[in-house]
């Protein structure tokens, strides 16, 4: 596990199961994954490490350069299942939390229209948000007091809003969460019926909930961008999910990233693993998946289903400026603006999981941004974010590179996969 990185593990990130349900996109045909050349060999040696030692029955990595096509890596395949695929570019995995960047930008293009502002009250878009409270004893009670500072759009980019997720403690504001069915994302049939049957709905229980702390003061990973889909949705005049499609997915062909994975895809579609002690299980199995069917609600904060393929080109968007190609969906100015630290002035990183922003010491929009150079590792200006079954994403613009890493298993921390494979990558990039 990597100091300072979210991670939604054993029963809460079983818990954690995706997002929301648009019309099918066209389905592209796997592909078998490219080997690398030399200058990826210590990648390779540990993505087949991973695999030839059971820690996961497959893996894909995308890594690009510059202006480059990707190189894809992969070892391994999408299931345990005799005769099942083998993982390459085109293959399917549940990303979760990977969600959040992408809802971020979607946001960002509505602030690039005058649509929204980030400094703007979310009260503007969700009347129910104008009274809001703040909790006194958040460990003993919801005894609350009045919140003296409204939620704004950067808070929800940037989890300083004062929510939070259900799954993190006990106390009676997870609790309440729970009671609510605020947990964002896609749950079994059981915990499904808690759930509010649309993102107005939900936001609008959200709101009748206490605040752990006010506004812009803490920093908490929270149910912040699931909010944020709801403003979106109210901000664009569309539903959430087909504003997203139109303005980010459709624009830079992604068409392998799904709210519904069409039936035609299922057979691309990743299991899903749990460990139990030192069994790896199925979670869930992409055959019979849920993914196959809508969800209850669009959320912006978790589980988009996607490929390799398709979220190399969402980072090479980010990593050229807003475009790819002749293709471009943000300007230059407003993904500077997202890649920039939105974290709001005196912020402190108050939170009962181990935060982001220790690590990377800045937040972006819906990501965290590295202020300072790892030695070995990143470099200042990188931003990125995970996913709750393992996967990862992120660009490094001082190395202009750009890594995209997909498996699914929980908990996310069983391995150290993205230590390895920095370690690994930023090795081989050294000697080449």
């Amino acid at each position: 596990m990597r100091p300072g990185i979210v991670r939604l593990a054993g029963a809460a990130a079983l818990a954690m199961v995706s997002i929301s349900g648009v019309g099918a996109h066209d389905v592209v045909q796997p592909t078998v994954a490219t080997r690398p050349d030399a200058g990826l060999a210590a990648l390779q040696s540990v993505l087949d490490g991973y695999v030839n030692s059971g820690k996961i029955p497959g893996v894909v990595v995308a890594v690009g350069h510059g202006d480059a096509p990707p190189t894809f890596l992969s070892a391994g395949h999408i299931a345990d299942d005799p005769g099942a695929p083998a993982a390459g570019p085109d293959s399917l995995w549940r990303v979760y939390s990977m969600t959040k960047p992408i809802t971020a930008m979607a946001a960002m293009k509505l602030v690039e229209e005058g649509k929204l502002k980030l400094d703007e009250p979310i009260s503007d878009f969700i009347p129910a948000f104008k009274t809001m409270r703040v909790l006194a004893s958040p460990a003993t009670s919801l005894e609350s007091r009045p919140a003296t500072h409204w939620i704004t759009v950067r808070e929800l980019l940037t989890h300083t809003s004062g929510l939070t997720y259900q799954f993190f403690g006990t106390a009676p504001i997870f609790q309440d969460y729970a009671r609510l069915g605020l947990l964002g994302g896609r749950v079994g049939p059981e915990a499904s019926k808690a759930q509010p049957a649309t993102l107005e709905q939900f936001a609008d229980r959200v709101a009748t909930v206490p605040l752990l702390s006010e506004p812009g003061t803490e920093w908490h990973y929270s149910i912040s961008l699931d909010v944020l889909g709801r403003v979106i949705e109210v901000a664009s005049g569309m539903p959430f999910g087909r504003f997203v499609q139109q303005s980010i997915l459709d624009p830079l062909g992604m068409t392998s990233t799904f709210w519904t994975v069409p039936r035609a895809g299922a057979g691309r579609l990743a299991t899903a693993y749990y460990w139990k002690g030192d069994q790896r299980l199925p979670f869930e199995i992409g055959a019979s998946s849920m993914w196959l069917q809508p969800p209850l609600v669009d959320y912006g904060g978790s589980g988009l289903v996607s490929s390799a393929r398709d979220y190399d080109r969402f980072l090479e968007m980010l990593a050229n400026g807003g475009s790819v190609g002749s293709v471009r969906v943000l300007k230059p100015a407003t993904v500077k603006l997202a890649l920039s630290n939105l974290l709001p002035a005196g912020v402190q990183i108050v939170s009962n999981v181990t935060p982001a922003p220790v690590a990377a010491h800045g937040f972006g929009a819906g990501g965290e941004l590295f202020l300072k150079d790892v030695p070995g590792g990143v470099h200042a200006g990188t931003y990125g974010w995970f996913g709750a079954a393992g996967s990862f994403a992120f660009i490094d613009p001082v190395k202009r590179l750009r890594v995209t890493a997909m498996v699914n298993y929980f908990p996310d921390n069983k391995w150290p996969l993205y230590a390895d494979v920095v370690k690994a990558l930023y090795q081989d990039s050294a000697q080449s």
